[in-house]
């Protein structure tokens, strides 16, 4: 069992940066590859970024490559995303999720692939 719990989320202009924090809790948190989806009102979840089991693989959706890095500290059972360069349509609902698995240097970017997913945290982006 992994419960996950977002914070960092809230109101920046256009161009500022945010960190976004997912506290994990459970015994396998160590061994679960780790992804950002967001969801923006009237649409679908989406894939953000995505880390496997110890941190060697990263991916990222194209909108957010080169502005955002995923990171992890097992040690401290967290996963981390830095967002830089705001933009109004980075706007959303941003959730962290866990999937269990003991492949290594794998990442997963599909919603039904995971496991467990925290609550969310809120992201708006002025212009």
């Amino acid at each position: 069992q992994v419960q996950l719990v977002e914070s960092g989320g809230g109101l920046v202009q256009a161009g500022g940066s945010l960190r976004l924090s997912c506290a994990a809790s459970g015994r396998t948190f160590s061994t679960s590859p780790m992804g950002w989806f967001r969801q923006a009102p009237g649409k679908e979840r989406e894939f953000v970024a995505a880390i496997s089991r110890l941190g060697s693989t990263k991916n990222y959706a194209d909108s957010v490559k080169g502005r955002f890095t995923i990171s992890r500290d097992n040690a401290k059972n967290t996963v981390d995303l830095q967002m830089n360069s705001l933009k109004p349509e980075d706007t959303a609902v941003y959730y962290c999720a866990a999937k269990l698995s003991t492949v290594s240097g794998v990442t997963y970017h599909r919603t039904s692939e995971y496991n467990y997913w925290g609550q969310g945290t809120q992201v708006t982006v002025s212009s």
